[in-house]
């Protein structure tokens, strides 16, 4: 016994110290450089802030003011298979960072063996002065088992790192699918309006084209005008009815994606129609380190160089010695009634280490294949961040120029008015031709079409820059509020 001990404290005097010199520091982490302009190229009515990032994105969609907008994100947030799905993978992500910390603790275990077995007589012997002889007997064996690693290189710790940098990842990707999905369905819902106010349009202008048709009609019955004034104002009904049926299907396609987009069968879906004016909101532009900050695609880029960088430490770490610790502790007997006696005592206490000396290349390979992994994503990184640049810039300026053409368009649409009552006013006067007529109609639904598509571009330029953005931009200073 007293042998036993003294083994046993050499053998925790080994693993002290190796515990003590285990300091080799994990694969260090450099975050990649992007090189992004210094500020934004602002137009009125844009202007530099300097946005809270820690803050919640919220519910950016609140900021048009529209109730129904409001009740189908609440709907699609709550019932959207997609989220459901990113919101799994966060959970399962995080039940695997549990898994992997699991490796820093001893692993402990109780095992228990009750088994019948027979001896050949044929056995080789193990002593040839005593021959062998056909034995059947019981085995009971209980034991108690404690094995640990020892996390000399960082191995351990590394995996560990590197499964917490992606439940990282998988949380900035449930993110980002919450903005896509709010942003798709805010795209889908303002294009649907915007189909609204321009079958809205068309029906005034068949009923504006309606009553010229009775007036055509009337002054052909009269014989003041030919029938070909009477057949080009129907066609010019008829083109305008088929314009109509066009926008219905679009509008039935828009409204069947809502319903997928919050988890609803198409047809058991139905929005109202509404063409109430809407007023996209001032969004005020960032600078490109708080873009960074805000996009969750962004962060998701970054936490996966993280993890392809500790991918590549746990690569290097296969070029060096592994050491584990094992013990074992318990009874073993061939009667049921003495496993428990003192005779019937096994333990068991080891040091086991073991080093590569070849393997035709396999862990040269492994460490390349985790570093082009790494390059790889700190390419990605680099294109995320250059695209959301891009799609800052673009939905900055966009804004502004379609601010500028839907005021250029509503002038437009007035000056058409006047065109089409001085043309009808011609024509009763019987100094022009219904030509000139049926031009100034389709000048006059032209312009006003017009008017409610670009109305309806900007909204959904407005919806693109919040995604871009990251969504909300809470948090502000209050002087920099729109």
């Amino acid at each position: 016994m007293a042998g036993s001990i003294s083994l046993i404290k050499r053998l925790a005097g080994i693993g002290l110290a190796i515990l003590l010199a285990a300091c080799t520091v994990p694969q260090p982490y450099r975050k990649p450089v992007v090189e992004l302009p210094t500020q934004w190229k602002l137009e009125a009515p844009w202007r530099a802030i300097a946005p809270n990032d820690a803050a919640p994105r919220g519910p950016w969609w609140s900021r048009y003011q529209d109730a129904t907008l409001d009740a189908l994100q609440t709907q699609a947030l709550a019932g959207s298979p997609t989220l459901a799905i990113a919101a799994a993978r966060v959970t399962q992500a995080r039940a695997g960072v549990d898994a992997a910390r699991a490796g820093l603790f001893p692993q402990v275990s109780l095992a228990t063996r009750e088994a019948r077995l027979r001896i050949a007589a044929n056995r080789p012997l193990t002593n040839y002065n005593a021959p062998n002889f056909t034995t059947i007997q019981s085995d009971y064996q209980f034991t108690f088992n404690v094995n640990y690693e020892l996390d000399m290189w960082g191995r351990v710790r590394t995996q560990v790192e590197s499964a917490r940098v992606g439940a990282e990842q998988s949380q900035a990707d449930l993110e980002n699918v919450r903005l896509v999905l709010t942003a798709d369905l805010a795209a889908n819902y303002f294009n649907l309006r915007q189909i609204d106010i321009e079958l809205d349009v068309l029906d005034r202008s068949i009923r504006l084209q309606q009553r010229a048709l009775e007036l055509a009609k009337a002054r052909h019955e009269l014989g003041v005008a030919s029938g070909i004034d009477v057949a080009q104002q129907q066609a010019l009904i008829d083109n305008t009815l088929t314009q109509v049926e066009i926008l219905r299907r679009q509008r039935s396609q828009f409204e069947n994606a809502i319903a997928t987009l919050m988890g609803l069968p198409a047809s058991s879906f139905t929005l109202a129609t509404d063409i109430r004016p809407r007023q996209a909101p001032q969004v005020p532009a960032g600078l490109p380190s708080d873009l960074l900050e805000r996009r969750p695609d962004v962060a998701s880029a970054e936490r996966a160089v993280m993890a392809a960088n500790a991918q590549l430490g746990i690569a290097r770490t296969a070029y060096y010695p592994s050491f584990n610790l094992g013990s074992l502790y318990g009874m073993d007997s061939r009667n049921l009634a003495t496993v428990l006696q003192t005779p019937s005592m096994i333990w068991s206490l080891g040091l086991a280490l073991a080093q590569p000396l070849f393997d035709g290349g396999r862990m040269d390979a492994n460490v390349a294949a985790a570093r082009a992994g790494y390059e790889a994503t700190v390419s990605n990184y680099r294109r995320v961040v250059l695209t959301a640049v891009q799609e800052v810039e673009d939905g900055m300026l966009g804004s502004v120029a379609l601010d500028r053409a839907h005021a250029q368009a509503e002038k437009a649409a007035q000056s058409a008015a006047k065109v089409l009552q001085l043309a009808n006013d011609r024509y009763e006067g019987g100094v022009a031709n219904y030509l000139e007529v049926i031009t100034a109609q389709q000048a006059l639904l032209n312009a006003q079409r017009q008017v409610s598509q670009l109305l309806g571009q900007r909204l959904l330029v407005s919806v693109f820059l919040v995604k871009a953005l990251g969504g909300d931009w809470q948090g502000m200073p209050a002087a920099a509020k729109p």
